[in-house]
């Protein structure tokens, strides 16, 4: 596994002095629990996944401040949305391979985990984390600038057209990599003659958080009860 470990610190541009990191970054829980009579002490990577995803949104957060002195909040939540998606996330870890080193159990491994989105995103956040611990942030900004904000000239995505943005996608990603359930989404009130009518939505996740829009369309009127509740996560 050293000789593995070695290629993919290649393909990241860094080398751990600990890497046990690495190893616990890439083990998934089917793996752990699989093996826990032969190695009790190892970890899975879901510890650091937790991590992952703060250091993942400070670094990117940092460099769209940085990168578009002249926008907005809601412009940078749009960028940000992308970048920090767990499409984006899945398309970088496969642009590293890094399905061909995970630590997966047989169940796993035969239904096609290592190319699966959320399992391959969680993984790349683990990496992060574990760069982090290892050597801090700025190994990590050197991986997040060749992956994550690489595919724009500027180093980061232009934001899709408010009539194109799909923010019941970006919410439900968002409330997925947050361990929350799934958004659902309520009328509310319906006003209006029958050729004007006006829909008056709830986007809701748990009892925690809600948002309410108004729309000549239940479509519209959900998209945008949904982007204010993205917003909502991401204060």
């Amino acid at each position: 596994m050293s000789a593995e470990l070695e290629l993919l610190e290649q393909k990241l541009g860094y080398q751990f002095r600990n890497q046990g990191l690495l190893l616990q970054a890439l083990t998934h829980r089917s793996w752990s629990v699989e093996h826990r009579d032969v190695s009790p002490v190892r970890s899975d990577n879901e510890r650091l996944e937790f991590l992952g995803d703060s250091v993942l949104g400070f670094v990117v957060s940092e460099a769209l401040l940085d990168g578009f002195p002249d926008e907005s909040e809601g412009q940078l939540s749009q960028r940000k949305a992308h970048l920090v998606s767990a499409n984006h996330l899945h398309a970088c870890a496969l642009r590293l391979d890094l399905g061909d080193f995970l630590l997966l159990g047989k169940g796993e491994e035969q239904n096609g985990g290592r190319a699966r989105r959320t399992l391959l995103a969680n993984a790349f956040e683990a990496v992060i984390a574990a760069m982090h611990l290892d050597g801090g942030l700025d190994p990590v900004r050197g991986l997040l600038r060749r992956t994550v904000l690489k595919e724009h000239p500027d180093g980061m995505r232009p934001p899709a057209p408010a009539t194109t943005q799909n923010y019941k996608n970006v919410l439900q990603e968002e409330a997925q990599a947050r361990g929350f359930p799934i958004p659902r989404y309520t009328i509310v009130d319906t006003s209006g003659p029958e050729h004007a009518k006006v829909f008056l939505i709830e986007a809701s996740i748990g009892d925690q958080f809600s948002s309410r829009a108004a729309g000549t369309s239940k479509k519209a009127a959900s998209q945008d009860a949904a982007r204010l509740l993205f917003a909502q996560l991401e204060k």
